[in-house]
């Protein structure tokens, strides 16, 4: 037989070889595509489901028109650091708004076709925490439209700054400030502070991009600690011209049991539902439990949603264990720390790497001058969790030393931007990080077990 008969005879083979190669990758990446896309429509499912909770346990706590008088009251007054919307508006106003600004957000993202991911639930939530103290309707759009018009100017997508648009809205009691508060003209102050709104959108994506490398991703609120850079320039500039900065203190108490019980349904929620979502849940918590958090990993992506969730729902409920646990209240600001400590869980936080930091907080009350249970402090303990990947990287050790510093660093440095930026600890994490992680790094690193992806597809080859 002739070399060429041989070829001809081996060819059908070979190319049957090919052709079954070709449709297992080609099915692999079906099935991939499949997961992810369920994922993402689930995911949004949820985040809007989440948002319509708020908005009807609202609407179950005061009729339409307090809800509506509440607003009224929430959108022209002072929103600087600390500003309980229960208390200024009702408990009806504050979830009502708190929960629109979620679903306004999962609305905007759907827009816009932004993939799902964890840090998709981190800035949905982001919106809907701080929309019980300090973020409302009204202020946040000027901030976003900024950012918008910075990707046009880049000649880029919105949808690579979607994120930082609504991270940036930190900044919103500066739009209040400049429109309701400092009493200018009505022809005058209202334009002012949506020309500011959007000077601050316009900024943050550029600072933010650069700031990240101060503190190398162990600051999980890296937009908290531009906001704050931000912030601290508009409020001296402020000075200069005569304008006196100050802080509010509105905070309500006596309602643990009806937030209480409404967070446990919510957190039971996500626990069940990520049971429920997920193929292998438990294998993919154990996952994110080996990670250490730094630059926001995305533990959607590592384990998948129904894993994530999970981790979520655990998060929320040691997060409101430690507020009851302490003593505090459970309010629209330490709600709103829960809340932000449960949509973290997606990306960046779990309680292997958050305790530390929070002891550390629980060891400063020991020796220093204030109670564990004031209400900067509490705040401090809760969004000082932004320090978890230092717990995650160098250990728990680290965490706690963070933690402790945090909670001093947290209640001197709202000074310097006048309660402006809502993410306050984000800024005082970024400056205890910038200062902790050049002297970490001269010891030895931690080793990071490695620990196999339980949503990974087996792949021919790896059969």
């Amino acid at each position: 037989m002739t070399r060429l008969s041989r070829d001809c005879r081996a060819a059908p083979n070979k190319i049957s070889d090919i052709t079954v190669r070709t449709i297992k990758k080609s099915h692999l990446k079906r099935t991939l595509y499949s997961v992810r896309t369920r994922e993402g429509r689930d995911g949004y499912l949820i985040l809007a489901f989440t948002s319509m909770l708020l908005i009807v346990f609202g609407l179950t706590q005061n009729a339409p028109e307090e809800i509506f008088t509440g607003f009224l009251r929430i959108i022209p007054s002072s929103n600087i650091l600390i500003t309980d919307y229960i208390s200024l508006g009702g408990t009806g106003a504050a979830f009502a708004n708190a929960g629109l600004l979620m679903l306004l957000s999962v609305v905007l993202l759907l827009a816009q076709r932004a993939p799902f991911r964890g840090i998709t639930v981190v800035g949905v939530f982001l919106m809907g925490s701080f929309g019980l103290f300090g973020k409302n309707i009204y202020n946040v759009w000027p901030i976003m439209f900024g950012t918008w018009l910075y990707a046009r100017l880049k000649r880029e997508p919105f949808r690579e700054h979607i994120y930082t648009a609504l991270f940036a809205t930190s900044l919103g009691p500066i739009v209040t400030e400049f429109a309701f508060v400092l009493h200018l003209p009505e022809r005058i102050g209202a334009p002012l502070g949506l020309l500011v709104g959007v000077c601050v959108g316009l900024v943050t994506p550029p600072l933010a991009a650069h700031l990240k490398n101060v503190h190398k991703g162990f600051s999980l609120y890296n937009v908290g600690f531009t906001a704050g850079i931000i912030g601290t320039v508009f409020v001296s500039l402020l000075k200069s011209y005569g304008y006196q900065t100050g802080f509010n203190l509105i905070w309500s108490e006596g309602n643990d049991a009806l937030f209480g019980g409404f967070m446990v349904l919510l957190f039971s929620f996500f626990v069940l539902t990520g049971i429920c979502l997920g193929p292998h849940p438990f294998a993919g918590l154990r996952a994110i439990f080996h990670e250490t958090g730094q630059s926001l990993e995305d533990f959607v992506a590592l384990s998948g949603f129904g894993a994530a969730l999970l981790n979520m729902g655990l998060n929320g409920f040691a997060a409101t264990g430690y507020v009851l646990i302490v003593g505090g209240p459970l309010n629209g600001p330490t709600i709103g720390g829960i809340l932000t400590i449960a949509g973290f869980g997606a990306c960046g936080k779990h309680v292997r790497n958050t305790i530390p930091v929070l002891l550390g907080v629980v060891l400063g009350s020991l020796t220093k001058v204030w109670n564990i249970n004031d209400p900067a402090v509490l705040l401090a303990a809760l969004f000082g969790t932004s320090l978890a990947p230092i717990a995650g990287h160098y250990g728990w050790a680290w965490g706690v030393v963070a933690g402790f510093l945090n909670s001093s660093v947290a209640l001197s440095s709202g000074v310097m931007h006048g309660g402006m930026n809502l993410y306050n600890t984000g800024f005082s994490a970024g400056i205890v990080a910038a200062f902790l992680v050049p002297l970490m790094e001269t010891l030895p690193k931690r080793v990071k077990r490695s620990v196999p992806e339980p949503n990974e597809p087996q792949t021919p080859d790896r059969q």
